[in-house]
């Protein structure tokens, strides 16, 4: 079995591979202080609660935009699934070309996307990441990773709300009902959702025209990561949800490299 493992600054996601299928997927809170003993253990109870060895896992590849966890991560990999971990960065193929001005400065998380997503759905096409910060990638329809926009995530927006406003509550980030809202708690809510799916499909409209002229007409755009639902389901331009996008793509780029 392969073992996949993404870290992002609020989340860890990782999986179990068997061939081409994925058996399992968790979804776990990122602590930047955590040993590596400790996330193995926690990995060690994942395993043992679905039925799972940790000694059935012959590789182990992660993704990581949380530098501090890349040393603890590859020593937790060794000690208890005895394995030295591929991680994605410098070095490892990936198949595809990268037309950053630095390629190194490119997220682990936004390469492994674009690899899957060229992989499954063929190009040219934009991919949106919601996780803690909100990431649009363009790909090329010869598969070249041609660049894209960053922007805080819709929980940063609503946390930042919270704390620099003496009277705002925190709430619960849900699609009201409608957006003139008649409550604080409605109000916040439809100006955080309703808010970033202009900004979302403004993004959006600005690439396609973007790459119109290089690339043809952008069909294809995936939305991918924990609140891509939320705002698909209001977009005009989100045609396609893949929640384990960057799981696929760990497995297809540890597939090039093994």
């Amino acid at each position: 079995m392969l073992l996949v493992v993404d870290v992002g600054n609020t989340n860890i996601v990782l999986g179990v591979y068997e061939g081409d299928s994925l058996l399992y997927d968790w979804r776990i809170a990122t602590y930047k202080d955590k040993t590596s003993d400790e996330y193995g253990l926690l990995f060690e109870q994942i395993f043992k609660y679905h039925g799972l060895c940790p000694k059935d896992v012959k590789d182990v590849i992660i993704s990581s935009v949380v530098p501090t966890l890349m040393h603890t991560l590859s020593a937790m990999s060794i000690k208890y699934f005895s394995s030295e971990p591929i991680i994605v960065g410098p070095g490892v193929k990936t198949g595809m070309n990268i037309k950053y001005d630095n390629p190194k400065e490119v997220g682990a998380d936004r390469i492994v996307n674009a690899v899957a997503g060229y992989e499954k759905y063929g190009g040219p096409l934009i991919i949106v990441d919601f996780g803690t910060a909100i990431t649009f990638c363009a790909i090329s329809k010869e598969g070249e990773y041609l660049g894209g926009a960053i922007t805080p995530g819709i929980r940063i927006s609503s946390e930042a709300l919270f704390s620099r406003t003496a009277k705002l509550p925190k709430v619960e980030i849900l699609k009201p009902q409608c957006i003139i809202a008649k409550n604080t708690v409605n109000s916040i809510q439809a100006g955080l959702v309703y808010g970033y799916i202009g900004l979302v499909d403004y993004i959006i409209k600005r690439m396609m025209e973007e790459m119109k002229e290089e690339e043809g007409e952008v069909k294809t755009v995936v939305g991918t990561g924990g609140f891509s639902s939320l705002i698909a389901s209001e977009s005009k331009y989100i045609n396609k949800i893949d929640k384990l996008l960057t799981l696929e793509g760990l497995r297809i780029i540890y597939e090039r490299n093994k």
